[in-house]
């Protein structure tokens, strides 16, 4: 079971770009007319009247973001100061496999909130389940191989994104900057080489893993050797990977440690298998956390 991340501040700026009000004044509710900025919905659907609908996916895929499409009405709701608020049934749980035209939610309560809502819902519940999606299919395709993500995400979604790779049944790799030391060419060509780098990782931020991008054998070599405790191996083919992951358990292997190693660049699904027979622990790619969305309708009930 995975938890949501809490994505007030997002749901808010998301609800803000379509209504045309600042994000704050929705984080403080308490403001009937807000709903008034939808001009379509307020000029066309009688006020008062209920929406009963159901979230439909329009293909298959992974679901993942019923949570945030629930915070987005509670959030409009609370804002818009609504006596009764608009409701989410999810009617599948997180991180099913769904068919298309399988519906996943019902959404009841005032139509003009459900609709002023409609397009932020469905764009987080798209775009979490795309990449959902798209993590389950590399976790599924990888046999014994972790697959991870990495930092390449959309601006502002990368805690959601993450949290989808999750759902999808994939890893998460560093969150950030701030939680692992991951020196890469530039890095490098500042401290002034591999066992330079890694020293002063130690000695500045003690208690971080560390990790070292080799584009080389001998690269990798060089930061098993300087205490690193994972080895990426940086665009190399599958030959040259099985060659260095052979190289980093032997230096390892004398140094009477265990040092992890990771395939990334160049990474692409139809890969998986090679790189799975190198012996590589990890692999990590970008293309995850950039999926296609996945397509989603909400749709009125026959009244």
């Amino acid at each position: 079971m995975h938890e949501a991340p809490s994505a007030d501040e997002l749901v808010a700026s998301a609800l803000a770009e379509d209504l045309g009000v600042p994000a704050a004044s929705l984080l403080a509710g308490g403001d009937p007319s807000v709903l008034a900025r939808d001009v379509t919905s307020s000029a066309v659907v009688p006020a008062g009247v209920r929406f009963s609908g159901v979230v439909r996916a329009r293909e298959g895929g992974v679901v993942c973001g019923l949570p945030l499409a629930a915070s987005v009405y509670a959030m409009l709701s609370r804002a818009a100061a609504l006596s009764e608020p608009v409701e989410v049934y999810p009617l599948v749980a997180e991180g099913s496999a769904v068919r298309g035209g399988e519906a996943v939610a019902e959404v009841e309560g005032e139509a003009r909130a459900v609709l002023a809502g409609e397009r932020t819902a469905l764009n987080l519940l798209s775009t979490l389940s795309g990449i959902a999606t798209e993590a389950r299919r590399w976790a599924d395709a990888a046999g014994g191989l972790t697959v991870t993500d990495t930092r390449k995400t959309l601006p502002g979604l990368r805690a959601l994104s993450k949290y989808a790779v999750r759902v999808g049944g994939a890893a998460n790799h560093r969150a950030g900057l701030h939680d692992m030391v991951l020196v890469k060419d530039n890095h490098l060509r500042w401290a002034g080489g591999v066992g330079e780098a890694v020293r002063r990782a130690r000695e500045n931020v003690p208690g971080l893993l560390v990790e070292v991008e080799a584009d080389t054998l001998a690269q990798a070599v060089e930061a098993v050797r300087a205490g690193a405790d994972l080895v990426l191996l940086d665009n190399m083919d599958d030959a040259e990977l099985a060659e260095a992951v052979s190289a980093v358990r032997e230096a390892a292997a004398d140094a009477g440690r265990s040092v992890r190693t990771e395939a990334s660049g160049g990474i692409t699904f139809e890969r998986l298998a090679g790189i799975a027979a190198t012996g590589v622990d990890r692999v990590s790619a970008g293309a995850i956390t950039l999926a296609r969305p996945l397509d989603f309708g909400l749709d009125e009930e026959d009244r």
